[in-house]
């Protein structure tokens, strides 16, 4: 357990940090997973139209340091060409 003032503060940012990125996270992967599932599903149209949703979930991600620019990127290569 924190003993000083600034570290019991730094524990209380940190969980509600974890808190916002455990959301982006999921957002993320729920949106992924919702094109894959229309995709094996053959239902390429409508996980086109979900894309702009995916690639905002994905960047968001990616601008506050949930993941990677690389992994973002790729994840949108590979949701574009799955869609295709």
């Amino acid at each position: 357990m924190p003993i000083s003032a600034s570290a019991k503060k730094s524990l209380r940012v940190s969980h509600r940090k974890r808190i916002v990125n455990d959301r982006r996270r999921k957002a993320l992967k729920e949106s992924v997973k919702e094109i894959t599932k229309l995709v094996k599903a053959g239902k390429k149209d409508e996980a086109k139209k979900l894309l702009p949703k995916a690639y905002k979930a994905i960047d968001k991600a990616n601008k506050r340091g949930v993941i990677q620019t690389n992994t973002a990127s790729r994840k949108k290569s590979g949701l574009s060409k799955m869609t295709k």
